[in-house]
């Protein structure tokens, strides 16, 4: 049941991060605005930014508790 609730989340994260890049590549290609493409993608590399720092403390914090 646990991974029922884990799955939702993660699929509404993934839908989220996904139309806000499209929305911001819309409006860069439609000229509304004039941001660089380093932000207009931005909620792509910062989304896998943040799961390489979370799972980088993850792995860290389960190494230590092994020792």
């Amino acid at each position: 049941m646990g991974n029922r609730i884990n799955t939702t989340a993660s699929t509404e994260s993934n839908f989220f991060v996904s139309g806000l890049t499209i929305l911001f590549i819309a409006l860069k290609l439609t000229g509304y605005i004039s941001w660089s493409w380093w932000w207009v993608l931005s909620p792509l590399w910062i989304s896998i930014l943040l799961a390489l720092v979370v799972g980088t403390l993850v792995i860290m914090i389960s190494s230590t508790k092994d020792k």
